[in-house]
């Protein structure tokens, strides 16, 4: 049932109805400009947030302002307005904005695509008017910029998920923008080593249709591009540095509409506005299980760590995210207006209901899932599967073909199609079959020292550490599923197939990049865990008092629990492995007993206290039927020490960051001010090195040098190919064209005029960069390439 301030009352006046709040004066009147400023007043607080912490990180004021432009034109506006005209009736102003900017995402990809392929990029900023035109020029449209009819959010709801996107947007300051300067300030400046290579990529979107592998020019980029579009389209419409994008602006941007996004798809598919907050602090405010600090990787356990934490190392998980909200919605609203069952009970009153979306559900579906098909590769398969389920559920319970989720399952299985043969060309990125080859390892036992029933224990065990590390915030589904004792509508179906394919389809596909299919079921998983939460809530009837006594007490656990990991954590590893007579770490399963006794002691606590509290009951009748909600609140919240954590720690360095010296840099800036976008750049740099080369001829055991294609924003003719979708495919370490290797190397180390004349003439190479603490140049070159710069690590020759 929806919560009393969900929605407006049945008695709602005309002003009600048309979204002004009660008793204020028209939009004219003094009282009425001062209740749409109310309104507005949380929104303009978090983007107040976001701008003192942009400026806090050294973000020039001009750069957030045409950022604060691109969005609004580019982004927001045509978004809204196609979003208002596929939708029947408006619901909530915030819904609309929430829906329209993603929908605005959706459609900056047609627009990039047109324009790529007409050449015509400098007209990138006058791309809206494409929508814009039609909307001011047809009657029929025209009534779209101002709607009438909204409903007013509560105060509280719209301060809850402001709060929680400004918080995010101060957890980001501190383990992201504080951390990391936009451009490198010195020759000992590190970064996280994959941020090169997704700056080179949207480098590349600029100028190439469709993407190449920018390390290797010309080699075909078979991946999930579209957030790399993403950021050269905001450049080319805001004319923002990449650098600034990619380092300050969209990370915070695209966590925020998120948090929206998961806050309006929430209320409208549960029903419950406050389901919608709860969500949106579940996916972002709070981490992973995790009881070992510092944070490392192999503290990571099974290789998917936080959507926080991720949100600024994995960018296409940035991007994907809110249009993976956006298509739960949109799904979840076909499923939710189209009933498969006419006997299904609809438990809200009639005048209460959320208005259906109507007819355009469907196109929102399509748009949706054609834009996170090559987003995040892993978004579209777990919506994909939480579909099946739903239908198949569906079929078993109503023994009827259910249509509407036929058709559901057929636009997903065609955006899922047209990604894997279009734009990844069946290409894996090494992901293979094998049943749980991603946590085997835990309990491998190649001496055969267990028994049978030791190792069933062990292996009960994996899979126990790996429910709580990554799904313990979505216990809020258990009460859920106990109260309806299974027997769910198609929405909900839907939600709990995606929350379990997610973390399912890790536990079939071997590989590292599997770790995103457990993060891509998180948001289904949460919007039943939210639902779950308001339901048990409610069900306590919490006076204001005992809300406060909660909200204290769940600080103080939230609190205590942080402490305890930041000074205690090495030695509860230690007395974990000595329990278990591990003192050694020599058990395949060592990494996992920390947090499996952790949680057996918590529960340990929780059961004393449960028993306490149920004696406690008897004489002291506010306390029955209440201890469900605090264990369920503790349960939820158990992974927050993990981002609080994670903010202590950013103090004390930058996360897994690689040597990018300043002068290497400013020669690729150079060389982007001077060359075409067509112009290919060779380079003799092909590895990077944890001590920037300190060792004169070090080897090279990694081919992972991408700051030249990133920062010059050409291609390389070789580069670090480590991330070429054909290597990862081939499982092999070595460059495919082992002559054209041996041609780049002997261009700076043995040059001859046919050698030059064959880079020049056949693989189009203007500059020649050279790295000279990798190696130095041979002397010949300077008399058969023309030296155009040089800061003496890095010299530049220019070939004509």
């Amino acid at each position: 049932m929806a919560s009393p301030d969900s929605t407006a009352p049945a008695t709602a006046t005309r002003e009600q109805r048309s979204g002004r709040l009660p008793g204020a004066g028209g939009q004219g009147t003094p009282d009425g400009r001062v209740a749409a400023l109310s309104r507005f007043l949380p929104a303009l607080t978090a983007y107040a947030v976001l701008v003192a912490v942009l400026l806090a990180s050294h973000t020039a004021i001009a750069d957030i302002a045409r950022y604060t432009f691109y969005a609004a034109w580019a982004v927001l506006l045509p978004g809204t307005l196609v979003f208002r005209a596929l939708r029947r009736r408006p619901h909530t102003l915030v819904e609309d904005l929430a829906f329209g900017a993603v929908t605005g995402l959706a459609l900056e990809l047609a627009a990039w695509a047109v324009l790529m392929a007409l050449g015509l990029q400098s007209a990138a900023v006058a791309w809206p008017l494409a929508v814009v035109v039609p909307f001011a020029v047809i009657p029929r449209l025209r009534e779209h910029w101002r709607p009438r009819g909204y409903r007013p959010v509560t105060t509280g709801w719209a301060w809850s998920v402001a709060g929680t996107a400004a918080i995010t947007s101060v957890y980001l300051y501190a383990v992201f923008l504080r951390t990391n300067p936009i451009l490198p300030t010195s020759e000992t400046t590190r970064q996280y080593i994959d941020l090169p290579y997704l700056l080179s990529l949207a480098g590349n979107a600029k100028h190439d249709f469709p993407l190449t592998f920018p390390q290797a020019a010309g080699e075909p980029l078979h991946y999930h591009w579209f957030t790399f579009v993403h950021m050269a389209m905001t450049g080319m419409v805001g004319h923002i540095d990449l650098p600034v994008v990619e380092m300050r602006l969209m990370v915070p941007a695209l966590a925020a509409l998120a948090m929206v996004i998961t806050a309006v798809v929430a209320h409208r598919l549960t029903g419950r506005a406050w389901a919608g907050p709860v969500a949106a602090l579940l996916v972002f405010g709070i981490g992973e299980f995790n009881v070992g600090y510092p944070n490392t990787i192999g503290n990571w356990t099974f290789g998917a760590p936080a959507v926080p934490l991720m949100s600024w190392a994995s960018l296409s998980l940035t991007y994907s995210q809110p249009l993976l909200m956006a298509l739960i919605g949109a799904a979840g609203e076909v499923l939710r207006t189209a009933r498969v069952s006419r006997t299904e009970a609809v438990e809200e009153p009639a005048e209460n209901r959320i208005p259906a979306i109507g007819g355009g559900a469907f196109v929102l579906v399509g748009l949706f899932a054609v834009a996170s098909s090559a987003a995040k590769a892993s978004s579209l398969p777990v919506t994909l599967a939480g579909a099946a389920f739903a239908g198949l559920l569906v079929l078993l319970t109503t023994r009827r073909i259910p249509w509407t989720i036929v058709g559901l399952g057929a636009i997903l299985a065609a955006a899922q199609l047209f990604a894997t043969a279009v734009l990844f060309r069946f290409e894996s990125y090494g992901l293979q079959v094998v049943p749980f080859g991603n946590v085997k390892a835990y309990w491998a036992d190649p001496q055969h020292t267990r028994s049978t029933t030791a190792q069933a224990a062990v292996m009960a065990a994996t899979m126990a550490a790996f429910l709580l590390n990554h799904q313990l915030k979505t216990a809020g589904l258990v009460p859920l599923l106990w109260r309806r004792r299974l027997k769910l509508d198609a929405v909900q179906w839907f939600v709990l197939g995606g929350a379990i394919a997610g973390p399912a389809v890790y536990l079939v596909v071997f590989g590292f990049n599997a770790s995103y299919f457990t993060l891509a079921g998180l948001p289904f998983g949460v919007l039943l865990s939210a639902a779950g939460y308001c339901e048990v809530f409610e069900r306590a009837a919490l006076t204001r008092r005992a809300k406060a006594v909660l909200a204290v007490g769940t600080l103080v656990f939230v609190a205590v629990l942080t402490y305890a990991i930041h000074h205690w954590s090495g030695r509860w590893a230690a007395f974990a492995r000595r329990l278990f007579g591990d003192a050694g770490r020599g058990a395949s399963y060592s990494d996992l007993l920390p947090g499996l006794v952790a949680a057996a002691a918590l529960a340990a606590v929780a059961l004393v206290c449960g028993l306490l509290w149920r004696q406690a009951g008897r004489w002291v009748p506010a306390l029955r039927r209440r201890g469900g909600v605090v264990l369920l609140t503790a349960v939820l919240t158990a992974g927050a020490p993990t981002l609080l954590l994670d903010v202590e720690q950013s103090r004390h360095g930058a996360w897994a960051g690689w040597p990018l010296p300043a002068s290497q840099v400013e020669a690729a800036r150079w060389v982007r001010e001077h060359s075409r976008p067509s112009d290919v750049l060779a380079t003799n740099q092909h590895c990077r090195s944890e001590n920037d080369f300190a060792v004169p001829g070090e080897g090279c055991n990694n081919t992972l040098s991408f700051a030249l294609s990133a920062y010059s924003e050409r291609s390389v003719l070789v580069e670090g190919w480590a991330y070429s979708p054909r290597l990862l495919s081939e499982g092999t370490g070595t460059f495919w064209d082992l002559p054209l290797y041996h041609l780049n190397e002997d261009a700076f180390y043995q040059p001859t005029p046919e050698i030059l004349f064959r880079l020049h003439s056949q693989y189009h190479v203007r500059y020649l960069v050279v790295n000279r603490k990798v190696a130095p140049e041979s002397p010949l070159l300077k008399n058969l390439a023309k030296p155009v710069y040089d800061n003496g690590r890095m010299a530049v020759f220019e070939l004509s």
